[in-house]
C-alpha cells in the first residue's frame, strides 16, 4: 500500500524568473494559497521556482491552472485569487481551466474580469445577444457588470450613449410632489447607478458625458414613447417593473442597440396586486435565441462570505413558507 501511494504522487517544477512576482503571486502569496485551498497540492516558492506536489491527478490539475496563470501575468494581468479559483474550479469539473480576459481597468488600474462561472456566462451572453436578462441575489455583480459593458461598449465606439435605468418604486413613479427639480427627484432611486459609473470613470467624465447625454441615468417612466437606437441600456432592479412597464422598456429597443435587464426576483416591492413582469421573463424568451437569460446563484455572490450565508438562510426562509 505504501508503495501505490508513494507511485501516485508526483512534483512539477515551474519557471517564475520572468515574472512580476506581486502580479503572480499576489499579496502574502494569496493566489498560491487559493490554489492550495480547491486543489489538494502542496505549493513551495524555491527563488525563481515554484514546486508543485501532491497526488499525480492533482499536481497535473494545479498544472493546468499555473500554465494559466503564467500566461496571464505574462499578457500583463494583475491575478487574483477570485481568477486562480475560477480556473481551478474548472479543472475540478473536468473543464478547461481559464483565466478570463480583464474587461475594464478603472482610472486606479484595477482589473475588472468575472469572478465566478455566473459571472463568466452572464459577460458572454451581454456580448453575443441583443438582450440579456441576468436574475439573482444582491452581491453577484449584476448591476456592476452591465454598467461595465456599457462602458467598455462606448468606450470600443460600438455605441453611441448609453442609457441606465431603474423603476422608482417608492415614489410610485409619480415624481412629481418631490421638492426639488427632475434630478434631485430621482437621484435617490438612481444613487447604485452613479456609484457604478464613478468606479469606473473619473468624476469629471462621468460629469462630462451627463452634461453632454452621451450617458443618461433616468427613472423608468421616463422611457416611455421613446426609441432608442445605438444604445447600450440597462433596466436595474426589474423585479420592481410591472409587466406593462417591462414591455414598455423591452419594446424600446432600436436599430444597433444592445439591452440588459437585472434583477432579484425575491426582493420585489410593488404594491400588492401588482405583479413583476421579470416573473414572466423565463416562460416568455426561453425560446428565444437573441436572448439570453442568465440565473446567478449565492456561488456567484461576490461580496464577503457573510453576505452568502445571509442569502441561503432567507432562502431557507422562503422555502419554508412557500415549499
Amino acid at each position: 500500500m505504501k508503495e501505490a501511494a508513494r507511485s501516485s504522487s508526483a512534483e512539477r517544477i515551474f519557471e517564475v524568473a520572468d515574472l512580476d512576482h506581486l502580479q503572480f503571486y499576489g499579496r502574502h502569496d494569496q493566489n498560491l494559497t487559493a490554489l492550495e485551498t480547491l486543489l489538494p497540492v502542496v505549493v513551495r516558492v524555491d527563488g525563481d521556482r515554484l514546486h508543485v506536489s501532491g497526488e499525480s491527478e492533482a499536481v497535473t490539475r494545479a498544472g493546468h491552472v499555473i500554465d494559466q496563470m503564467l500566461a496571464a501575468v505574462r499578457r500583463g494581468t494583475q491575478l487574483t485569487p477570485d481568477d486562480v479559483r475560477l480556473a481551478a474550479k474548472a479543472t475540478q469539473d473536468d473543464r478547461a481551466a481559464t483565466i478570463p480576459s480583464t474587461l475594464f481597468t478603472t482610472p486606479r488600474g484595477k482589473e475588472i474580469r468575472p469572478k465566478s462561472e455566473g459571472q463568466r456566462a452572464f459577460v458572454a451572453s451581454i456580448e453575443a445577444r441583443g438582450l440579456t436578462i441576468g436574475t439573482g441575489p444582491a452581491g453577484t455583480g449584476k448591476t456592476f457588470l452591465a454598467v461595465v459593458m456599457a462602458v467598455r461598449a462606448l468606450r470600443h465606439r460600438e455605441v453611441a450613449r448609453v442609457i441606465l435605468t431603474r423603476p422608482a418604486v417608492e415614489a410610485g413613479e409619480k415624481l412629481g410632489f418631490l421638492p426639488g427639480d427632475v434630478k434631485e427627484k430621482v437621484d435617490p432611486y438612481l444613487r447604485p447607478l452613479y456609484d457604478a459609473l464613478g468606479e469606473l470613470l473619473d468624476d469629471q467624465v462621468v460629469g462630462r458625458y451627463l452634461e453632454r447625454g452621451i450617458i443618461e441615468v433616468a427613472p423608468l417612466a421616463y422611457m416611455r414613447g421613446r426609441t432608442l437606437a445605438d444604445a447600450f441600456i440597462i433596466l436595474d432592479e426589474a423585479q420592481n417593473a410591472t409587466r406593462e412597464q417591462l414591455k414598455m422598456f423591452l419594446t424600446r429597443l432600436g436599430s444597433g442597440s444592445r439591452m440588459v435587464v437585472t434583477g432579484d426576483p425575491t426582493q420585489i416591492d410593488l404594491p400588492a396586486g401588482a405583479r413583476s413582469g421579470l416573473l414572466d421573463a423565463h416562460r416568455l424568451f426561453d425560446e428565444v435565441e437573441e436572448i439570453g437569460i442568465i440565473e446567478l446563484g449565492t456561488a456567484d455572490v461576490v461580496r464577503p462570505s457573510l453576505v452568502g450565508k445571509i442569502i441561503e438562510a432567507y432562502a431557507r426562509l422562503s422555502q419554508e413558507h412557500h415549499p
